[in-house]
């Protein structure tokens, strides 16, 4: 495991270039609680062209288990309005952590009632001040693990 484990982190230091993991902001950092308080506000509020603002030219929209993949700023715009944040779908986000970086659980507000129900978690990867990536993961099962409700309460 442990060999495993350093040949991963090999392998990853050779392909991803110095800038790009040395420049996220720290953890709990202002530039991070920042970033993350700008994008909480525009994707609660279906503000797709806020969101887009916030991400580098090439930036990487997955979905895994999913096989669907957008890359650049285009096309994630076009998921974002035309899928993600359509007729209206209002989220609410509450922060968490995924394996160090700055995640949100996802909750969709029901017109119909109060409740707030789970629609996975969203991990933000950051280069700078930027977004990088945004890997969505639909599995609701996967929120107790981050000490988050499967619903919530308005």
């Amino acid at each position: 495991m442990t060999s495993a484990l350093k040949r991963a982190r090999g392998a990853l230091a050779r392909e991803l270039p110095v800038p790009a993991r040395e420049s996220a902001p720290l953890p709990d950092s202002p530039q991070e609680r920042r970033i993350m308080d700008d994008f909480t506000r525009a994707f609660e509020a279906g503000d797709v062209d806020a969101i887009v603002a916030m991400l580098t030219n090439d930036a990487w929209l997955t979905m895994p288990p999913l096989p669907l993949e957008y890359q650049g700023v285009d096309a994630v715009r076009h998921f974002l309005a035309t899928v993600a944040l359509s007729d209206g779908r209002r989220h609410v986000l509450m922060p968490t952590r995924a394996n160090g970086q700055p995640a949100f659980g996802c909750y969709i507000r029901d017109p119909r009632t109060p409740i707030l129900h789970a629609h996975g978690v969203l991990v933000l990867t950051l280069t700078g001040d930027r977004i990088t990536a945004l890997t969505r993961f639909l599995d609701n099962s996967l929120l107790p693990v981050f000490g988050l409700p499967r619903s919530l309460r308005t």
